[in-house]
């Protein structure tokens, strides 16, 4: 060692040398600070989330949304009172639901479309259910992320939300964070769906209009496409009608306008409208707006607007009695011990599926009857 490196001027006590005490402090070296204990976060209350909802503060509405989101039990229970603070403070919007083919530009469309609308003064909440691992549970695209001029706007407010595999959970939360928007004082509520396929029923079950976005080659796409989404829809948009595309785009909107014949209109007393557009160069937006309005004006004054929302009410009266049900049914502690024998009996072909069924309802109602 060299002379120059001068030992410590510190000599441990008895106690600092038992094996209880373990840091070393020498003298003339400064020691990093304990860290800090974390602060708790001071709940927020019912009363001070309704108020925070009802002045439009972005981060208190996003808690509330947060909190009917969750599938913990002690949320459900502190979201419904604060729901029911709100309830009177909702259903003054238009409520648009929006699905496509994968590639028709349903973002694009979603942020030249709500970006307008801001622009000419009204308030844009867009419920972005994005498609969801199946693994995970977690969110894939990210509609955030993919609508950056839209989410800078001061009237809008982007909420994409996992679907978590689940389509009764986005029943559930979508239609209740649709409530807390409009008692935010959102006037223009745009739920995107997954894409084509089981979810388009469920949206349209709880929005007031209905959109097809989809492109060219109309077709082909009509021999490929489910004929009940055609009949879900109340207009027709074919986008990216541009540049060179721009004349295939009116065929396709015009052959579309042909064959909307064949089709059960999904609104009493309304046609279906069918037009082009270009989401990029915000081309047709206010054609469509114009669609819209008038199918509002329209259906409110025939009465229809209030029937569907009544209808619509009712209808998630039952889907969330079949949601509680299933629920209660698997997580109740005999179903988990007894569906695993059952599914082993049926896998090797000892039991059939009904009166697999037949026997655990029995076992599952005797044994809340002995409750």
């Amino acid at each position: 060692m060299c002379d120059e490196m001068k030992r410590p001027e510190w000599v441990p006590s008895e106690e600092e040398q038992s094996d209880a005490f373990t840091s070393m402090v020498i003298k003339g070296v400064t020691q990093p600070s304990p860290p800090k204990s974390p602060v708790r976060k001071r709940s927020v209350s019912i009363d001070e989330l309704t108020e925070g909802v009802r002045s439009d503060n972005r981060t208190l509405l996003a808690q509330a949304i947060t909190l009917v989101e969750s599938s913990a039990s002690k949320h459900r229970e502190k979201a419904q009172p604060l729901i029911g603070q709100l309830l009177p403070y909702t259903g003054n919007s238009i409520r648009i639901g929006i699905t496509g083919v994968p590639g028709a530009g349903k973002s694009t469309f979603i942020e030249a479309f709500g970006t307008m609308l801001c622009e000419k003064g009204h308030k844009v909440a867009v419920l972005a259910v994005d498609p969801s691992s199946t693994l995970t549970r977690g969110s894939i695209l990210g509609d955030k992320t993919r609508m950056e001029q839209l989410i800078h706007q001061p009237n809008a407010f982007v909420r994409p939300s996992p679907s978590g595999g689940a389509l009764g959970g986005v029943n559930r939360r979508t239609r209740e964070t649709m409530l807390l928007c409009e008692a935010a004082g959102y006037d223009v509520i745009i739920v995107e769906t997954v894409g084509v396929g089981q979810s388009e029923g469920m949206v349209r079950d709880m929005v007031d209009f209905f959109l097809l976005l989809t492109l060219t080659g109309a077709g082909d796409e009509l021999q490929g496409m489910k004929r009940g989404i055609l009949e879900l829809t109340d207009s027709i948009l074919i986008n990216k009608a541009d540049g060179d595309n721009k004349i295939r785009a009116l065929q396709t909107a015009s052959l579309y306008t042909q064959m909307s014949h064949l089709f059960q209109p999904v609104t009493e007393g309304w046609t279906v409208r069918i037009n082009a557009c270009s989401a990029l160069h915000k081309e047709g937006l206010e054609e469509f707006w114009e669609i819209v309005q008038n199918f509002e004006e329209s259906t409110k004054a025939s009465g229809v607007f209030e029937r569907r929302r009544s209808k619509q009410k009712r209808n998630w009266l039952y889907s969330s009695i079949r949601e509680q049900l299933e629920q209660c049914f698997f997580s109740n502690p005999l179903m988990k011990e007894l569906l695993p024998l059952y599914e082993q009996e049926i896998m090797e072909g000892r039991q059939t599926v009904t009166k697999a069924v037949a026997q655990l309802m029995e076992h599952y109602l005797n044994g809340k009857e002995s409750l």
